[in-house]
């Protein structure tokens, strides 16, 4: 379950339907919902910037 809202890269791959490379892919360009790195490197979404980013989609299509 995640923590204070927060979730893990395959969280966020798993619900938006797409491939951990391809979530990787975004992020190189710039086009992947902003992150939180950790201090042990790992990397976490919180919910509300995924919410955010996927209405700046709609807003953009």
């Amino acid at each position: 379950m995640p923590s204070r809202g927060l979730l893990t890269i395959p969280d966020v791959c798993a619900e938006l339907g797409v491939s951990r490379s391809t979530f990787y892919d975004w992020r190189a360009k710039r086009k992947a919902p902003p992150c939180v790195k950790l201090p042990n490197g790992d990397l976490r979404i919180r919910r509300t910037e995924l919410d955010r980013w996927l209405t700046s989609l709609e807003d953009a299509a």
